[in-house]
């Protein structure tokens, strides 16, 4: 089955372990912003160090930037019957940037699920995959950056979707086995048409 969605929530709720395993699901990749940019972080290349000069201020990779990788992602062939997009959009401009992408392929989203996590929970949950994963973007200074730009600039997403009919909310409380099955049973009904 295919299906072209795209996941959101505040840093920490759990999208990145959702989306590889909803991308396994229905048989699609997972295209994640985030992991483009650690991955060329680590490599040292000229991207990953563009990224880490953002990144290392909790601030957010520049538009222009994100909206090139991303769409350079979706043309590859193993994205054309569909994909998750994970951390992206981001903001209204990407949105827009994500619109352009799908209309040139003669295509649009199926659904935008938002994982909703409170903000103490998810706080928690990044000292911890800092703790064990060492990632060094996960300070208690940077997850409070992001938390506010995510309120700020991501979340208001949420509405545009809403009016498009294609938001489905999630609770990301729970067994990463839980909040999958609502997952799926959420992203269902979006897919049966």
């Amino acid at each position: 089955m295919s299906v072209r969605m795209v996941l959101m929530g505040p840093p920490g709720a759990g999208k990145g372990t959702q989306a590889v395993r909803i991308g396994e699901r229905f048989g699609v990749p997972t295209v994640s912003t985030g992991d483009i940019f650690r991955a060329n972080i680590k490599g040292g290349t000229e991207l990953g160090k563009q990224v880490v000069e953002y990144t290392s201020k909790g601030l957010l990779v520049p538009d222009e930037l994100t909206d090139r990788i991303v769409a350079d992602r979706l043309a590859q062939p193993d994205a054309a019957a569909g994909f998750v997009l994970d951390g992206y959009p981001r903001n209204p401009a990407q949105v827009d940037a994500l619109d352009e992408m799908l209309a040139a392929a003669d295509t649009e989203l199926d659904v935008v699920v938002e994982i909703s996590v409170d903000s103490a929970v998810v706080t928690e949950r990044m000292l911890r995959r800092a703790e064990l994963e060492g990632r060094e973007d996960d300070t208690p200074e940077t997850i409070t950056e992001r938390l506010a730009v995510y309120a700020a600039q991501t979340e208001p997403l949420a509405e545009i979707y809403v009016n498009r009919g294609i938001l489905a909310p999630v609770d990301g409380l729970g067994e990463i086995d839980e909040v999958t099955d609502r997952l799926v049973a959420a992203v269902e009904p979006f897919l049966a048409g």
